[in-house]
């Protein structure tokens, strides 16, 4: 559920049956993407993002070793990802798609057949999944067939470039490097129009050239963003957002993102919710005018989880 969260943040007014809507009707969808995680994106970016980091998802396929091992075992992986792609014209779990595919290749482990599927085949989740207020395991199906849409190709690693610093720019090739997981970014990013900055450590910055930066003195209000947030983990340099000492409480070793929120534009602690009650853990100690800020913004999320709740509950944990 974080995209919905996410949305919250950001958006006024956001109704999470709007994002229902367009999943449902396929005109955003849950993929696998950037970094070779999951993220919920429109169908156009889908179509687009897919092919330019095609290299990360490459690379984690042959990463894994036991996944290696299994690897090795199959001689034709173009025939295997011809069959999980004609299986996965419909959506299908990945224990029903590891045991069909365990059919053709029974040296193998149909878990790891699965798994394999999933990489050399472009795929995506389909709702339920992802839907708000319900829960479902994944079900996969071949974004191409999903969307009655080619992928774009030849790759445009420079467009999605451009639409990462829309959302996060100004920002380093390092920054950008880490959101995709691509290499080597220098050379495309010096081909592109962009507005340069520079950082106090001298770091170049880029950013579209149309783009303005807000005032010194704009407002930060306290805002509450979700697990997995991209503000968070888009950016190789978090000091901007997050102090070092802060990210393992945040970012755990096994993928965990906890939700965070800001005061002043920085992380000052972590929340979590369950049945309509947000509980909120701060870092350090908060001044009388924060904490009745960051109370007030955890009952309108806790209000947004659960609005059949009468009174939305807020608790403030000692500072860690």
């Amino acid at each position: 559920m974080p995209p919905y969260f996410a949305l919250w943040s950001r958006v006024a007014d956001f109704a999470p049956e709007r994002l229902v809507e367009l999943l449902v009707n396929r005109e955003v969808v849950r993929a696998t993407l950037m970094r070779c995680t999951v993220h919920l994106v429109t169908a156009d970016d889908c179509l687009a993002l897919r092919p330019a980091v095609a290299p990360v998802i490459d690379r984690q396929l042959t990463g894994n070793p036991g996944r290696a091992a299994e690897l090795k075992k199959i001689d034709d992986l173009g025939a295997l990802a011809a069959a999980a792609r004609e299986y996965l014209k419909e959506p299908r779990g990945a224990k029903e798609l590891g045991a069909h595919l365990a059919a053709a290749w029974p040296q193998c482990k149909p878990a790891e057949l699965a798994r394999i599927a999933q990489f050399v085949v472009p795929v995506l989740q389909t709702p339920p999944r992802g839907v708000w207020g319900k829960s479902a395991q994944p079900a996969w199906t071949a974004i191409e067939d999903w969307l009655d849409r080619p992928l774009e190709r030849p790759a445009q690693v420079g467009a999605a470039l451009r639409r990462y610093l829309a959302a996060y720019g100004p920002a380093s090739v390092a920054d950008m490097q880490k959101w995709s997981g691509l290499g080597g970014l220098a050379e495309v990013v010096a081909g592109l129009d962009l507005r340069t900055y520079r950082d106090e450590a001298g770091r170049v910055l880029y950013d579209l050239p149309d783009a303005t930066l807000p005032a010194e003195d704009a407002p930060a209000p306290v805002r509450f963003l979700a697990e997995y947030d991209s503000a968070i983990l888009s950016h190789a340099d978090r000091a901007r957002i997050i102090d070092a000492a802060h990210v393992p409480a945040v970012v755990a070793k096994n993928g965990i993102v906890k939700g965070t929120f800001l005061v002043d534009g920085f992380v000052r602690g972590v929340w979590s919710e369950a049945g309509g009650s947000v509980s909120v853990t701060p870092f350090v100690g908060l001044s009388a005018i924060e904490t009745e800020a960051v109370e007030a913004e955890g009952a309108a999320l806790a209000a947004f989880a659960a609005p059949g709740r009468a009174t939305p509950r807020v608790t403030i944990q000692s500072a860690q």
